[in-house]
C-alpha cells in the first residue's frame, strides 16, 4: 500500500477522520475557492520556470472555476483572486530569488521510499532548485495571511518540510508563501533539517502505519476551547450522523486510493 504525508497527518489529527477518508471513500467536495485557486496558481508558477506566460496559464486554469458555486472567504471574488495572483507572479519575478535550472524534470517530482513494513511512502515535491543561490527543496504555498517567520528558523518545525528533506536527503528546504492580502507579499522561509529530525520523522511514519494497519480508528474529539477542529472538519456530518451535512459537503468514491491525489492537490 502507498502512504503519504497527508495520510499520516490525517491519522494523527483524528484516526476516525482517516477512516472516513481513505477506507470508506468519503471525499470533500471541491467548493473552497482558496483551495482551487492554490492549485491553479501552482500550475502558473511551474509554467513560469518553463518560460511560458504564467499569467496566461493562471487565467486558463482558473477560468473554469468562474461559474462554479464556490465558497469564497471574506471579500474574495473570482476576479479579485485572479488579479492578486497576477500581482504575486509579478512580485515573484521581480524578486528573482528562486532559480530552477531543470524545470521540466525538477518540478512536481515523485519520490518513493520503502518503509520497514514493506509498504511504500510517496511524496510529490513541488521543486528542487535554488533560493538565493543555495540549493534546496522548494514548496509553494498560497495563503490569505502571512506565515510566522519568528523566531528565526521556525520553518524547520514544519513537518511537511521535514518530510520532504527525509524523502530527498536534502538538508536545505524552503517555503515560498504567496500571500494574498491587500498589498500582496511573497515570503521566503528557509530552514535546515537535521539528520535527527529525519530519523524522528521516519520513526513517526513507521509507528503511525503500524497503528493504521492494526485497525484502530478511534475518534479524537476536537471540541475544546479555544480551538475546535471538529467544527471545521469536512466529515463532521458523518460523526454526528446528519445526512444533510454529509450531502452538502462530501461525495463518496469507494474503492479508490485517494492518497496520491491529496499530494498532487495541495
Amino acid at each position: 500500500m502507498n502512504y503519504s504525508y497527508t495520510q499520516i497527518s490525517q491519522y494523527l489529527t483524528c484516526p476516525r477522520r482517516y477512516r472516513h477518508r481513505y477506507l470508506d471513500g468519503w471525499q470533500e467536495k471541491d467548493t473552497r475557492a482558496a483551495m482551487l485557486f492554490g492549485r491553479c496558481f501552482e500550475q502558473a508558477v511551474a509554467a513560469l520556470f518553463r518560460r511560458e506566460d504564467p499569467a496566461a496559464v493562471l487565467f486558463e486554469q482558473w477560468a473554469p472555476c468562474k461559474n462554479l458555486e464556490l465558497a469564497y472567504s471574506g471579500n474574495d471574488t473570482w476576479d479579485h483572486m485572479l488579479q492578486q495572483g497576477i500581482q504575486l507572479l509579478e512580485r515573484f519575478v521581480q524578486d528573482g530569488r528562486v532559480q530552477i535550472h531543470q524545470p521540466h524534470s525538477h518540478q512536481q517530482i515523485r519520490f518513493t521510499r520503502t518503509l520497514s513494513s514493506g509498504n511504500s511512502f510517496v511524496a510529490f515535491v513541488d521543486a528542487i532548485g535554488e533560493l538565493d543561490s543555495t540549493p534546496c527543496v522548494l514548496e509553494w504555498k498560497t495563503s490569505s495571511a502571512r506565515y510566522p517567520d519568528e523566531p528565526d528558523g521556525i520553518a524547520a518545525l514544519a513537518p511537511q518540510l521535514v518530510c520532504y528533506s527525509w524523502m530527498t536527503g536534502i538538508n536545505e528546504v524552503a517555503q515560498v508563501v504567496f500571500v494574498r492580502k491587500r498589498t500582496v507579499e511573497v515570503q521566503y522561509l528557509r530552514a535546515t533539517i537535521t539528520e535527527q529530525q529525519r530519523q524522528e520523522f521516519e520513526t513517526l511514519v513507521d509507528d503511525t502505519v503500524r497503528r493504521i494497519e492494526s485497525g484502530l480508528f478511534l475518534p479524537q474529539s476536537g471540541i475544546r476551547f479555544p480551538q475546535n477542529p471538529c467544527t471545521t472538519c469536512p466529515f463532521l456530518g458523518l460523526c454526528l450522523d446528519q445526512r444533510d451535512l454529509v450531502e452538502a459537503g462530501l461525495i463518496r468514491k469507494p474503492g479508490v486510493d485517494l492518497g496520491l491525489f491529496d499530494e498532487l492537490g495541495y
